[in-house]
Order: structure tokens, then C-alpha cells, then sequence
């Protein structure tokens, strides 16, 4: 590859020669480059790890003090080895990145995860203009075009409410972070309360340190849910699905919050009542745009459907390619 001293795709995953760093490793290495705080894209036992200065909370959270962690500032260029690194925001998440990786007048820019569309707590996408492109294309097909979050928040709200109006719960299932914080602001407007799981908790405090908004909550604990949840909103993972917990909550209402609520089929194959079409990651529109807006002359894809994009890139006349099955990995956002 042209650009092997600016970045490579090996069999642990992305590697910059120039940096001497990992990109999103879960292996451990001396140096790990961290585009966002998911568990899919960190490493538990790194030597050091740079993050940007927001996701630094949250990493932590995650990775204790087992990792030597540094949170640098948006757009903060710093050298590491021969190389100029940066983090710039992604919109996935809070504190989720693209990493600027510059080489000699080089550029390349590693994703990560990232969306387009303004959520309201996390920092917005940012165009970072390159000649490598690493793209992930978890929704990368023609079929995925999401719908306004507003209508959704509205079909949401008033999913609870009739859910009240039966005098059942609430479940809400959404990723313990950043999609469980993203849907808090679309409750506003319904009275009753909102029921945090404990994997989710903690994060939605860390989000209000950064300052963002958020309607109140409480913590799904045990003696909570004894004191009845009938009306309530319940936010939890969708790990708790046909559990133990699951079952105290009856009567209740199962739906689940992600861009897979696109095809109807997902939903009925999975048992939801309902499904709300929010996504943090790009659509099929928002990809061909962020490619065309990178103005990249090479194009790495990787995560969900990576074969067809590259292959309809390529037939538009762009250097496109696939990283390896063993280099990435899937991830159901």
C-alpha cells in the first residue's frame, strides 16, 4: 500500500508504522490510539492509550486504573513517533473521534463509529478532509435511510403513554452507552418515571458532568422495582432479554431502540412489541456523502456490509478496499 508508513491493516487490527500505535486494539499493546469508549474498540490492558479529552471520562469508567490513559482536546495536533495525531469529533457518541493521522503531508483519518445527524449530546461530525478514508459501513446499504429522530421520539412517547394507559412498563432496550443517553431527551413530555439498569446508570451521571441535558432518572435497583414500575419507562440492554430481571417487570412492553428497527423482519424475529429507528451510525446517504466530503483518494471499509460498499465505490472509480474479517469486527451498534 502507498500509504504503509501512515497506516496498515494487520492481523491485530489498524497500525500506524509512523505513530508505533494501535487503533481500537483489544489486545494489548504499548501504545492504543482509542477512537471511542464502546467495549468493541478498547483495550483492557494497554500500556497507554490516547482518547479524546471527552471519552477520557468514560473510558476510564470502563478500563479502571489498569490503563495509563491521556484525553487530549478536539483538533489538538500532538507528534507521536514521526507522526501528527489528532482527534476530531465523530457524533457517535460523547466523546467518540476520528483520528487525524498525518505523515509527511500524508493524511489518513480512522472513523471509528459515526453518524451525521445532531443527537443533542454528543459532539456533532466533523468533515476531516484526507487521503485515506477507514469507514465503517454497519448500515451500508441503499435500504438504510433513517427517518427524522424527531417522528420517532414522537411515535416513542406516545408508545409509553399508551403503555400506561394498560398499566403496564415501559422497556426500552438501548445500549448501556450512548444509545441509552441519546434517548433520554426524546422522553421529555411524559409524565412518570424513568428507571435506569445498572450497566447504564452510571454513564447517564458521567453525561451530566460534561454538561449535557437530561431529564431526571432513577437507578432500576431491586427495592425500586418491588415499589412497582407500572407506567414507568425502563432504559436497559438487550442482554436482559428473556432474563430473570426481565420477568419482575410484568406486565411490561418490550421495544428496542437502533437502526437493525429499520426492517421490520428484525423485530418480529426478535420478539419487540414495537421498534424505534435510532441509529449512531451513518445511513446509506450520510456514507456516500462523508466519503465524497473526505475528498479521500483511498477508501478502507470495515464492520457490517464492507464488501458491497467497497465494491460500489470502486465501480464509481475510487481505490476501495475491504479490511479483513480477522482485522475488524461486527458490531449490532
Amino acid at each position: 500500500m502507498q500509504f504503509g508508513q501512515l497506516l496498515e491493516a494487520r492481523a491485530g487490527g489498524l497500525y500506524s508504522p509512523a505513530a508505533d500505535a494501535w487503533i481500537d486494539s483489544r489486545r494489548p499493546v504499548e501504545r492504543a490510539l482509542i477512537t471511542h469508549a464502546h467495549g468493541d474498540h478498547l483495550g483492557y490492558s494497554h500500556k497507554q492509550a490516547w482518547c479524546s479529552a471527552s471519552c477520557a471520562p468514560l473510558a476510564a469508567k470502563r478500563l479502571g486504573a489498569k490503563v495509563q490513559l491521556h484525553g487530549i482536546p478536539y483538533g489538538e495536533a500532538f507528534r507521536m513517533g514521526e507522526a501528527w495525531i489528532s482527534f476530531h469529533p465523530a457524533g457517535h457518541i460523547l466523546g467518540s473521534a476520528q483520528i487525524r493521522i498525518e505523515v509527511d503531508g500524508q493524511v489518513a483519518v480512522v472513523s471509528g463509529d459515526y453518524k451525521r445527524g445532531r443527537d443533542g449530546v454528543s459532539q456533532p461530525f466533523e468533515v476531516v478532509p484526507c487521503d485515506v478514508f477507514v469507514s465503517e459501513t454497519t448500515f451500508g446499504l441503499p435500504c438504510y435511510v433513517w427517518p427524522d429522530p424527531r417522528k420517532e421520539g414522537e411515535r416513542l412517547r406516545a408508545w409509553w403513554r399508551s403503555n400506561q394507559e394498560q398499566g403496564a412498563c415501559s422497556v426500552l432496550l438501548a445500549y448501556a452507552l450512548g444509545k441509552a443517553q441519546r434517548v433520554l431527551p426524546l422522553l421529555e413530555g411524559v409524565e412518570g418515571p424513568i428507571l435506569m439498569h445498572a450497566s447504564a446508570d452510571p454513564f447517564v451521571q458521567l453525561y451530566r458532568d460534561q454538561g449535557v441535558q437530561l431529564p431526571p432518572t432513577e437507578r432500576a435497583t431491586a427495592e425500586r422495582i418491588k415499589q412497582g414500575v407500572a407506567g414507568a419507562m425502563v432504559i436497559a440492554p438487550p442482554s436482559v432479554q428473556n432474563t430473570p430481571w426481565l420477568r419482575k417487570l410484568r406486565p411490561c412492553r418490550l421495544a428496542m431502540a437502533s437502526g437493525w428497527m429499520q426492517v421490520r423482519g428484525v423485530r418480529r424475529r426478535m420478539g419487540y412489541d414495537d421498534g424505534f429507528i435510532l441509529s449512531d451510525h451513518v445511513d446509506w446517504p450520510e456514507l456516500l456523502q462523508t466519503v465524497k466530503d473526505s475528498g479521500c483518494s483511498e477508501l478502507w471499509c470495515t464492520h457490517g456490509f464492507a464488501g458491497p460498499v467497497a465494491r460500489y465505490f470502486r465501480e464509481q472509480g475510487l481505490k476501495a478496499q475491504v479490511l479483513a474479517a480477522d482485522e475488524t469486527r461486527l458490531e449490532m451498534e
